[in-house]
């Protein structure tokens, strides 16, 4: 290992040493009772609850997933969907936010999201509680397998080791630091995380402008590929066999770009739906000390969202004016390594390792959170909710800790594909979560009419959706071709809608209780 790659090395222990410290530091607080591990005692302030929510949701998706992309086929994929989520994340922040935090409170105070829809409906058969946290164990597990392909890409890029024994490193260390402080522990750190984040994209994005000539030589030379600059075209590398882009007089090869139509920007947008069910979010809106404190975390999370997201689309584009032909970035997969090279390459190994932290920081704030999420989803909601209801506070942490570790086993096995793209595998979590949950978030917390039978027909037919349209209907190619999340959205509401309305009306109880949480003024 030469002298330059230790300096990166130790940069990154040294920042993995701080995010283990916070985690030591909140663990006898957390561990004090399953409220306080799972959901902190709500007593998040407004900076962390907002830079937590999108440092656990945008994950190593961010920093190399989305610049890859940009680098991969141009600007038409990255910018539609960056455009989805900015609008996805201020929407749910507006809309959704504040009435789910109170909501949560009235309805039993419920300290998870199948806690909540489960109280909503008053069930005394655990059905909507046991599907959802089926789904939430399902769904994130594969979330938590993209945080580990990320951590096997870092370091194998960076060090030179095997893939599979850095990502079975990066999915240890994760599980130990999520044992160690729980949801606190985790959303301060996250704090910290979505900053480094921040300031890495930020910090490379001014250094590999000035080293590729400037914003218009960077613009230049995306303007020179056939549809890599443009919002309706969609260039297309030409590979060989193995998916490894060509080269030509020392120039990447693209063939003539094909349409990116409306149908496609439409589904690409949709990504934004997908916050309206995403656990790690929602359960910051329910962990705030304060629901006037709302506005202003609403106001950070977008900032720092749109800047994030835009620096992230332009670090890619940038890549092809600094590395047209860099050996590690020939194929769709390694794509995504373009901002570890361009980290590596422009700064002294410290900072490099520094911003190098920028990606584990993204992959741990975001593995910890699925874990934390999955994990619970059993002990608290199924194994106390449903198994077994008399379950002491020190049995459901102790289950949460077994159920970790078998996540994390899982997470491994489905990670062990070194070839896998981190936006693929990320993007069909993000539809499951969108299409299970987002509908019946919506129509729980704004339709009083809404009833247990078509929250049941809402989540099945969601979640079942994703993986039908993905596996059976979307190769079909064509008109058939779109993301999953929006099909799978449209007919999870329908299903709400209609067996909702030809079934019995909620009990006057319940509709009672959703007037309370429309009106309720809390703290």
């Amino acid at each position: 290992m030469s002298s330059e790659t230790v300096k990166i090395l130790i940069a990154m222990l040294a920042y993995m040493t701080i995010v283990i410290g916070i985690g030591v530091f909140f663990a006898k607080r957390s561990h004090q009772n399953t409220e306080n591990y799972f959901l902190g005692g709500r007593s998040l302030g407004p900076w962390v609850t907002a830079m937590s929510a999108e440092a656990s949701d945008m994950s190593g998706w961010l920093l190399m997933g989305l610049p890859g992309v940009a680098y991969w086929c141009g600007l038409s994929n990255a910018f539609w969907t960056a455009i989805g989520l900015a609008i996805g994340t201020y929407v749910n922040w507006l809309i959704v936010a504040k009435r789910l935090r109170n909501y949560s409170i009235v309805s039993g105070d419920a300290i998870t999201v199948p806690d909540f829809l489960s109280n909503r409906f008053h069930e005394k058969k655990k059905v909507i509680l046991s599907i959802s946290a089926i789904f939430i164990l399902v769904f994130f597990t594969v979330y938590a397998a993209s945080c580990f392909v990320t951590c096997g890409k870092l370091f194998s890029t960076l060090f030179g080791f095997s893939y599979h024994s850095m990502m079975i490193a990066g999915a240890l260390f994760v599980l130990v630091y999520t044992f160690l402080g729980g949801f606190l522990a985790e959303s301060v750190s996250d704090f910290m995380q979505g900053v480094v984040m921040f300031c890495a994209l930020i910090i490379v994005l001014g250094f590999g402008t000035a080293k590729a000539g400037g914003f218009n030589a960077v613009i230049a030379n995306a303007q020179s590929i056939d549809g890599f600059f443009s919002l309706s075209m969609v260039a297309n590398p030409v590979v060989n066999a193995e998916g490894v882009q060509q080269v030509a007089n020392g120039a990447p090869l693209f063939g003539a770009s094909t349409p990116y139509g409306w149908l496609t920007i439409l589904s690409t947008l949709s990504w934004g739906l997908g916050y309206f069910g995403v656990p790690q979010v929602l359960l910051r809106f329910m962990a705030i000390r304060k629901g006037s404190e709302l506005k202003r975390s609403r106001r950070i999370a977008t900032i720092w969202c749109v800047i994030s997201l835009a620096a992230a689309v332009y670090i890619g584009l940038m890549g092809r004016a600094l590395f047209p032909t860099n050996e590690y970035l020939g194929t769709a997969s390694a794509a995504e390594n373009i901002f570890i090279i361009m980290s590596r390459t422009l700064f002294h190994p410290v900072v490099a390792g520094i911003m190098m932290a920028g990606v584990l920081a993204a992959t741990i704030s975001s593995s910890d959170s699925y874990l934390l999420i999955a994990s619970s989803a059993f002990s608290k909601n199924l194994y106390e909710g449903v198994f077994k209801k008399n379950a002491s506070d020190k049995e459901v942490m102790w289950v949460s800790r077994i159920v970790l570790m078998i996540i994390t086993v899982i997470g491994v096995a489905v990670a062990w594909d070194e070839n896998s793209v981190i936006f693929k595998v990320v993007s069909f979590a993000w539809a499951g979560f969108g299409a299970t949950f987002g509908p019946l978030i919506l129509f729980s917390l704004f339709w009083k009419r809404t009833n247990r039978a078509g929250a049941i027909a809402g989540m099945l037919t969601g979640g079942i959706s994703v993986f039908i349209w993905r596996n059976l209907i979307r190769p079909l190619g064509g008109g058939w071709d779109i993301y999953e999340l929006l099909p799978a959205f449209i007919l999870s509401s329908l299903a709400i809608v209609i067996v909702s309305l030809c079934t019995k009306a909620p009990e006057q109880e319940i509709q009672d209780e959703f007037e309370k949480a429309k009106h309720y003024k809390g703290i």
